[in-house]
């Protein structure tokens, strides 16, 4: 089974207002990314929130997916990685991680990852862009341990530079996976159909 983890309790500092709530050609950011994940075919979402939160539950009404707090008010995108790796089903084999701030991401372009991912001989599969690698990501359950307690400051940067005889790389032809909405000008830019910024 293929596990999704959307990383949704970042502090949105750039932004000026919480990002996941944005409005994104008829839905909202978060909904966007969570409808992409499981029109692919992810077959268990983890929705990782802020502590407390009820606005991101709101907007994602009735959608089949689990939601947890990231305890930490300060929390880096490995610390909300965690909270969901922590409640992953027992018979979970692979992980596709995404942040929420990818509202252009297609349900087709994760169905080819997962199809990808599953023919891979590589335990981790990244999508390339023009030779930029982004996100989302997928992982095997394998390195669970490792990213629970590796890795402060790098996040999965740091698993990738650690392993990188396992990890595979898929060319996509969507920029979507270079998006990274931060800003008001990457919100702007994301709406009009601008090419992304590289995603750091």
């Amino acid at each position: 089974m293929i596990a999704g983890i959307v990383l949704a309790a970042g502090r949105s500092e750039r932004m000026l207002r919480p990002k996941a709530l944005l409005p994104f050609k008829g839905s909202t950011m978060i909904a966007r990314v969570v409808d992409a994940l499981l029109g692919g075919g992810v077959n268990h979402a983890i929705v990782v929130v802020p502590l407390g939160d009820r606005e991101i539950r709101s907007a994602l009404g009735d959608r089949p997916v689990v939601l947890v707090e990231n305890p930490d008010r300060r929390a880096d995108m490995l610390s909300s990685l965690r909270c969901g790796l922590r409640i992953l089903p027992t018979d979970t084999r692979g992980i596709l991680v995404s942040p929420m701030d990818q509202p252009s991401l297609r349900s087709e372009l994760v169905r080819s990852m997962l199809e990808a991912y599953r023919n891979s001989r590589r335990p981790i599969l990244v999508p390339v862009y023009q030779g930029k690698r982004g996100h989302p990501l997928i992982i095997g359950t394998e390195f669970v341990a490792e990213l629970l307690a590796s890795f402060d400051g790098l996040g999965l940067r740091g698993l990738l530079q650690a392993h990188p005889g396992g990890v595979g790389e898929w060319q996509s032809e969507d920029p979507a996976i270079l998006e990274d909405v931060d800003t008001p000008q990457d919100y702007k830019a994301a709406l009009t159909g601008v090419s992304p910024k590289k995603n750091s």
